[in-house]
């Protein structure tokens, strides 16, 4: 399976328990199929104090989320969008919103 997102792309959770919450697209993880989005899906990490000026305590990170409950965002219909790319006149491939046809 290819993955058509990319890293700081905006996307929307379209399934699970952080429906319709939207963010940039921090890190992706090929080999498993999971993105991690930007102030989505929270999870409190307990880590150790590795020095005196790195302390230990309960941290706020954001977990993964599989790559199929994520859709691209297209800011002018404010959802979850399917997309097809186009090139422009100077080769360069554009991904375009197929409901309205803005790029993204």
């Amino acid at each position: 399976m290819t993955i058509k997102l990319k890293k700081n792309d905006l996307v929307q959770v379209i399934a699970g328990k952080e429906k319709d919450k939207t963010g940039k697209i921090l890190r992706i993880d090929k080999k498993r199929n999971r993105v991690i989005i930007e102030k989505v899906n929270m999870i409190k990490r307990h880590v150790k104090p590795k020095s005196a000026q790195e302390p230990g305590g309960i941290i706020d990170k954001e977990g993964s989320i599989n790559i199929s409950n994520v859709g691209i965002y297209c800011p002018k219909c404010k959802k979850a969008v399917r997309y097809s790319t186009k090139t422009k006149d100077d080769n360069k491939k554009v991904r375009i919103c197929k409901k309205c046809g803005t790029e993204l």
